[in-house]
């Protein structure tokens, strides 16, 4: 065992690291410039509790996680590995630095996502950014505060006593006098690791947290200012385009590139079964890219009418059920046993893959927009073997991920066409290769058998073949339940998407318990209170249907009311919806959708109505609409003229219902509440015309069917 004083050592040596590319003591205030700075590392948060260790969602523990530094003329810089994806917590983070420093929100620059200056981080996904980032960033600004009043009552030679803070001043408590942040800084090299017990302003006393703040840099995306990476331009750039596949999963058997190269201005790359080109301008790498003459070697795929008994029959064996589980089923005189299919959908951002490279010597920088800017850095090092310190990736804000952003596929194309031409290289993905090449929300095939008496739930069994776990876990009160998520063969790429499975799961969820209240005959509202035991759940239900007015009377026969609730990533969401189906066309419209959600404190109400809202409208084209039609690995419908996406006829009356719960920590509130636009519509027509439909996209059509 290691001795008292190597451990002694080894923890000065760690402490002695501060963020960034190996940074020391020493050359971190060289770098930064003289001032005073806290920081943090994960070990502490892991040892608080408040995190779990699952190694898939979590940095190496002797990681850095965030840093605060102010400088000598009272600049205040926040460090994180966060990026901005459209969701606006650069506002928020930024909003939880002021509140502790008591300064206005314009005063902070926060660095996101630049993997030279930000601290390590896995990632922005998992509505993990608000419930994780946004404590240490607040503790680390409270370690600031104390630290500058400690330093002012030093300068005035006080004891312990109280001081006031306001728009970076500290005041002198007799005489009037006040000392700024900046001079408080000057002359010092103070580093100092971060107190987990310094205390924080409470959410009922917040100023700056918990108010619409505006969106930081707001103005720079209405006026065009802002360049996402698609709009950037380095001297002596070439524009990059790669030959891809006709189909997923054909090889490359053979190619003649010569027209390509004999065009003016145009550079071939060829690297194994990497093919590029690149131009002066995008047209001109175009044109190169159609003139290459490339046969490719198919083979038989899975399509999409042979995908359902594909998953079932490629899926992993599955777990024992526990045999009273069944026993109780069969025993039962309410139960239900139906299947549900999910297509694969498309991520659609509004921002298709970009990326931007440039070497100088062995060294490498690409900008790109991504999810996971160091795990690009990291997909990079594999891919030309360097050493991650001759890395650097910038994450410019950019425009939207929607968990489809997780990878770099645009960057490292760019590096490698910059490596062969010698100059900086731009590949932008068109939106057919965005829709073709990108990974997809995974399909999946869901299983449900349920019973219930007047007492409640009595069986449960939930099988989610390949769309995943995410949401799996019934919220309502029953004894005997069996909930299981089982891996596929899966024949199209697939990946994160907002939600992840949950949005999958609920609507099987949501839509069943929605059918075992009818088979007893009770209002699916009050079903739901009464299986319920999660005050948090139920607050939501109750808000959204006083709104919604549940109880009233409808227009027509052929109008329905329905409704769905669920509980994922931090986040309790209920959304009730009204709907109307024409009696001779069959078309639907929605009339009417509310959306209550809580998400614990609310930093940002503004900003947070907005991801509520961009939820539920994104979830409208998942729910109604979209999927994605393949062959023998041909994405037919590739294009957002034949793939299609909510439009403005589209979109109900709508109202969301924000729930504040000061006295509970600040969630994440991405993703939670996309899950239950798509079970409350299903539910509101078959309450309008008896119809159940259990598949997502429900009607792609747009025409209900007949019952």
């Amino acid at each position: 065992m290691k001795n008292e004083r190597t451990k002694q050592e080894e923890k000065r040596a760690f402490e002695n690291k501060i963020p960034g590319k190996g940074l020391s003591r020493r050359s971190f205030f060289k770098y930064m410039g003289a001032g005073i700075a806290t920081y943090f590392v994960w070990t502490d948060y892991l040892a608080s509790g408040i995190l779990t260790t699952n190694e898939d969602n979590f940095p190496a523990s002797d990681q850095l996680s965030s840093w605060i530094h102010l400088s000598a003329s009272g600049e205040i810089t926040v460090f994180t590995g966060k990026v901005e994806v459209g969701q606006n917590i650069r506002t928020s983070l930024t909003q939880v630095v002021a509140e502790e420093l008591f300064l206005p929100v314009s005063s902070i620059t926060l660095v996101m996502g630049d993997t030279q200056l930000t601290p390590y981080d896995r990632g922005t996904y998992g509505s993990l950014t608000t419930p994780q980032m946004a404590p240490i960033l607040r503790k680390a600004a409270a370690n600031l505060r104390e630290m500058l009043l400690q330093q002012a009552r030093q300068e005035w030679k006080l004891g312990e006593i109280s001081l006031d803070m306001e728009q970076g001043m500290i005041q002198h408590p007799n005489n009037g006098k006040k000392l700024s942040y900046g001079d408080l800084a000057k002359g010092k090299n103070l580093l100092q690791k971060m107190d987990e017990d310094v205390p924080t302003i409470e959410p009922s006393k917040w100023k700056i947290s918990g108010t619409s703040v505006p969106k930081v840099n707001g103005r720079d995306f209405i006026t065009g200012k802002h360049r996402y990476v698609s709009d950037m331009v380095l001297p002596d750039m070439l524009y990059g385009k790669v030959l891809r596949p006709p189909v997923q999963g054909a090889k490359l058997k053979r190619a003649n590139t010569d027209k390509a190269a004999s065009i003016p201005g145009v550079q071939v790359v060829r690297d194994g079964d990497f093919i590029g080109v690149a131009a002066k301008n995008s047209r001109t790498a175009a044109m190169a890219l159609a003139s290459i003459e490339a046969d490719w070697e198919r083979s038989s795929q899975v399509s999409r009418d042979q995908l359902f008994d594909h998953l079932v029959s490629s899926a992993e064996k599955g777990e024992t059920i526990n045999p009273q589980v069944s026993r109780a089923f069969e025993e039962a005189a309410h139960k239900i046993e139906q299947d549900f299919e999910v297509q694969y959908i498309a991520h659609v951002p509004l921002e298709p893959r970009a990326g931007l490279a440039q070497w100088t010597g062995d060294k490498l920088e690409v900008w790109t927009g991504t999810q996971r800017p160091f795990g690009v850095q990291e997909e990079l090092e594999r891919a030309f073997n360097l050493p991650g310190e001759q890395i650097r990736v910038y994450m410019p804000d950019t425009g939207s991920g929607y968990g489809g952003k997780h990878t770099g596929e645009a960057g490292i194309e760019a590096a490698i066409l910059s490596k062969a031409t010698g100059q900086p290289v731009k590949v932008n993905w068109t939106r057919e290769e965005e829709f073709k090449w990108a990974y997809f929300r995974p399909a999946g095939l869901i299983k449900v058998k349920g019973a219930a008496s007047e007492q409640g739930i009595t069986s449960w069994e939930f099988h989610n073949y390949n769309s995943g776990g995410a949401g799996i876990d019934l919220p309502y009160i029953g004894s005997n339940k069996h909930q299981e998520y089982h891996r596929s063969d899966t024949p199209l790429r697939q990946g994160s998407y907002r939600a992840l499975a949950s949005t999958a799961n609920v609507f099987a969820m949501e839509s069943t318990i929605n059918d075992l209240a009818g088979k007893l005959g009770a209002d699916p509202l009050q079903f739901r209170l009464n299986n319920l035991d999660n005050d948090r759940l139920e607050a939501v239900i109750k808000a959204a249907a006083v709104e919604f007015g549940w109880k009233r009377t409808k227009t027509n026969g052929n109008h329905g009311f329905g409704m769905a609730c669920g509980a994922v990533k931090g986040g309790f969401v209920a959304t009730f919806a009204e709907i109307a189906v024409h009696p001779e066309s069959r078309e639907m419209k929605i009339i009417k959708a509310v959306t209550a959600f809580e998400c614990g404190a609310i930093i940002n109400p503004r900003h947070l109505e907005s991801q509520v809202t961009g939820c539920v409208l994104q979830g409208l084209g998942g729910a109604l609409f979209e999927s994605v039609d393949f062959k023998n690995g041909d994405i037919s419908n590739a294009f957002l003229s034949s793939y299609r996406v909510p439009r403005f006829k589209d979109v109900p009356d709508m109202k969301v219902i924000l729930v504040n719960r000061k006295d509970l920590p600040s969630s994440g509130a991405g993703e939670a509440p996309i899950v239950c636009i798509a079970p409350a519509i299903r539910n509101a027509i078959d309450d309008a015309v008896g119809v159940k439909i259990n598949r997502l996209p429900m009607l792609p059509s747009g025409i209900v069917p007949e019952g």
